[in-house]
């Protein structure tokens, strides 16, 4: 049996290996930078929510989500950052388990998300699920500004 419980700060090292696991799924283990210590501090916070799946008292998979306010609708959504299951526990319905319990956490609030063009076993996974797949770039940008000089002028 699966079980599916929210994640506290005490759960910090749990989470840091999942989001490791993930980035080494998706060959991304460079860009992980987050610290056990930091992920206490991150799950204390009311806006950050964070679900993981467990069978036998082990780690399966999650669901990660942040709490943001859309100025178009004016309403609350929930943006979710990361699903993840084990490659052991993929087709075993711990994936939709996860996205029925972060819909009920959402409460009727929309739920949104992006994924990799390349990743198209999820896409399918989450057209399988009811989820509507629209196309748009995510664009990063991280300017670098030197320490001395004014935000603004």
């Amino acid at each position: 049996m699966i079980n599916i419980r929210r994640a506290t700060p005490d759960d910090a090292a749990t989470v840091h290996t999942l989001i490791h696991r993930l980035a080494e799924h998706q060959s991304q283990s460079w860009g992980v930078t987050v610290s056990v210590e930091d992920l206490k501090r991150l799950l204390a916070l009311p806006e950050v929510g964070y679900l993981i799946a467990e069978r036998d008292g082990q780690a399966i998979g999650y669901v990660s989500w942040l709490q943001r306010i859309s100025f178009w609708s004016g309403q609350d959504y929930l943006h979710l950052d990361d699903l993840y299951v084990t490659a052991a526990e993929r087709g075993n319905g711990v994936g939709e388990q996860l996205m029925h319990a972060i819909a009920e956490t959402a409460d009727g609030k929309v739920i949104r998300w992006e994924v990799a063009e390349a990743n198209t076993g999820a896409q399918r996974f989450y057209h399988r699920i009811g989820a509507t797949l629209t196309s748009k770039k995510i664009c990063r940008w991280q300017p670098q500004q030197p320490a001395d000089e004014p935000l603004h002028n």
